[in-house]
Formats: structure tokens, C-alpha cells, sequence
């Protein structure tokens, strides 16, 4: 039978793939992508957009009731209103779930609401508010003062900037055919370009902040192996360093090719598709670890 806390994770995991990939593919036709070029992949992701948001929603909905299990260690409470009440009531459970209901209802009302032309802009600013909840629950929340403020802040860039990097990777995949287009085949080289130089800063401030939250949650490095929690946490460094690496290499070898070899935008295209299926999986040891403690009790 699955336990409370696997179904959670189960939920975290969808939420997180969700949010991430909203705000950071929004953030960059939005900024970084030419309208006409935009409006076109924009439209063109209909269905991962109407996925994610539904699993933002869908998420958000079980969660609750999730936790409520997870503290009693009983299913049955999942379905007492009663006791849900007294999470959101009284707890710092209840005070993030509330930002995250927020957050999926700004995301659904955009999506729904904006006009066209806004609307990358509006899903951005929605989906960035989203992320930043997540900073409201967590490690994060072990801490009180300055320390506590200040791992909040580390844990929100760290989000932002980790969306920006995966979060695009889907319209980019979207991208890559139109370099053969005569009509779009500049305008999708320059959004390259611009993704490729803005990913040099989104990787730089992953890594940053991400070494400034393991310091803050287990004070070093994860050494303790037996530590479920730092054992997970060193598969999330292994696998974070590959899509660096591979992220490198299509910068730095496969992109100047673009121009003169088709076989560079096919390797391009396969370099792009493993890094989505490498960030899948960090999300899902982050949706994991996230649940554990960090150091031996």
C-alpha cells in the first residue's frame, strides 16, 4: 500500500517539475525570444502549459490532505476537514500551503485571463510568485531571525534561477527546428544565443546558492552516507554537475557549429532532451530528500 509520505512526494515532485518549467519557459520568450517567434512557440506548447497547470492545481489539492495523513500516520485523516483546518490554522504547513494555493490560483487566472500578448509576461510573474512560495516550507523553515530570513532569500534564488535554467529547455527543444526556417531561422539563432548567455548566469547562481544552502541545512559537506538525506543530496550534485557539463559542451562546441553543420543541430537537439530528462531527476531526488532529515537524530 503507498504511505502518506510517498504520495506526497509523489505530489511535490509534479508540482515542482510544474512550477519550474512554467516560470522558466515564460521568463524566456518573454525576455529573451523575439515576439513573432515567441507568439508562435508560445502557442505551440499549448499542451505542456495546460499539463503543468493542471498539475499545479491537482498538486495543490492533495497536498493538504497529504500532510494531514502524513501527521496523524493514518489515511483516514486525509479526508477530516476538521483536522486540515487545524493545519492551516496553526502551523507553518498550513501558512505555506496557503501561499501555495495563492500562487496556483495567480498561475490558472493568468493563463485563462491575459490577453495573448501579455501573456508570457503575466504566466512569468505568476509562476515566479509560485516558486518563491516554496521558500515558505521546507528546510528553510528550521530557522528563525536572520538565519532564517537569509535562508528563505538563498532558497528562492535558488529556484528562480534552477526554473530559468530547466524551465526553458522545452521551448528551446521547440526552438531548435526553426534554425533550417528561412523566415525564422535568424530570430531562433539569436534566442539561442541569448539562452545560451543567460544560462552561463542562471548555472552560476544554481551552483552559488546551492552550496550556500547545504552549508545552511548540514553546516559542510554531505559526507555522512548514512544520512539518507546526504546520500540523496550527493546523486542531486553528481547528476546538477553533468547537465553543467553538457550544457558547456553544447555552448561551447555544438552552438558555434550551428551555422555550418546540420548534424550540430541534431546533437543539439539530443543534448537538449538529456538535460531534461537529467533535471527530472533531480527534481525527483529534491521532491524526495526534501522530506527527510538532514543530519543523523
Amino acid at each position: 500500500m503507498i504511505t502518506p509520505e510517498t504520495a506526497y512526494i509523489g505530489c511535490r515532485f509534479f508540482f515542482d517539475i510544474a512550477a519550474l518549467y512554467l516560470w522558466g519557459s515564460s521568463a524566456y520568450l518573454w525576455l529573451l525570444v523575439s515576439a513573432s517567434l515567441s507568439g508562435n512557440i508560445w502557442t505551440r506548447q499549448y499542451w505542456f502549459q495546460a499539463i503543468a497547470i493542471g498539475c499545479t492545481i491537482a498538486a495543490t489539492t492533495l497536498a493538504l490532505p497529504f500532510r494531514s495523513a502524513i501527521l496523524s500516520e493514518d489515511w483516514a485523516r486525509a479526508s477530516d476537514f476538521n483536522a486540515m483546518l487545524d493545519i492551516l490554522s496553526g502551523t507553518t504547513i498550513g501558512t505555506a500551503w496557503m501561499c501555495q494555493a495563492a500562487g496556483t490560483a495567480a498561475i490558472f487566472l493568468a493563463y485563462i485571463a491575459a490577453p495573448l500578448r501579455l501573456r508570457a509576461a503575466t504566466m512569468t510573474i505568476a509562476a515566479g510568485f509560485l516558486l518563491t512560495s516554496l521558500a515558505a516550507s521546507g528546510h528553510a523553515a528550521m530557522n528563525t531571525g536572520w538565519l532564517g530570513a537569509l535562508h528563505r532569500g538563498n532558497d528562492i534564488v535558488h529556484v528562480l534561477a534552477g526554473g530559468a535554467w530547466v524551465g526553458a529547455l522545452i521551448p528551446v527543444a521547440f526552438i531548435l527546428p526553426r534554425l533550417s526556417d528561412r523566415r525564422t531561422g535568424r530570430d531562433a539563432a539569436k534566442a539561442l544565443v541569448r539562452f545560451s548567455t543567460a544560462g552561463h548566469v542562471a548555472v552560476g547562481v544554481v551552483l552559488i546558492s546551492g552550496v550556500a544552502n547545504m552549508f545552511l541545512i548540514i553546516g559542510g559537506l554531505p559526507l555522512d552516507w548514512s544520512v539518507e538525506y546526504q546520500f540523496l543530496l550527493c546523486l542531486k550534485i553528481l547528476l546538477v554537475l553533468s547537465m553543467t557539463g553538457l550544457a558547456i559542451f553544447n555552448r561551447y562546441v555544438l552552438v558555434p557549429k550551428l551555422s555550418g553543420r546540420h548534424g550540430a543541430v541534431a546533437a543539439l537537439r539530443i543534448g537538449t532532451v538529456v538535460e531534461i530528462v537529467l533535471a527530472l531527476a533531480v527534481v525527483g531526488l529534491v521532491a524526495w530528500f526534501g522530506t527527510l532529515e538532514p543530519v543523523a537524530v
